[in-house]
């Protein structure tokens, strides 16, 4: 009988052993996984912030003031003034709706809520 419990506790130290082997194994994998993530999203915020710096040197306002002239016959623009703005009175705004909820005092309203 004491060589089973022996037979029995060799093995399950091996048994542990052989778990936490591949328990490890395992968790240098995912710390190996995240090195790369971390490496992917480093150069992901590089190039970000290269087409960042690209789009501000794109729409520079002296540019776009260069392109605006250099098509100004094919788009047919014009210099922004504030004659081109419409005030609000010449908007048509949908007419107000008078809604009647059939309630012609406040008593009509308390008498409805004390209502069953």
């Amino acid at each position: 009988m004491r060589s089973f419990l022996t037979l029995c506790m060799i093995l399950s130290v091996v048994g542990c052993g052989y778990w936490a082997y591949q328990e490890n194994i395992k968790t240098q994998a995912a710390l190996t996984r995240t090195e790369a993530l971390q490496d992917d999203i480093g150069q992901a915020r590089a190039r970000l912030s290269i087409l960042r710096a690209e789009w501000a040197y794109l729409n520079r306002p002296d540019r776009l003031q260069d392109l605006a002239n250099l098509s100004y016959d094919r788009l047919g623009l014009l210099p922004l003034a504030s004659t081109h703005f419409g005030t609000v009175e010449a908007v048509s705004f949908p007419p107000k709706e008078n809604i009647n909820l059939g309630i012609s005092d406040v008593m009509t309203v308390a008498e409805f809520e004390s209502q069953p």
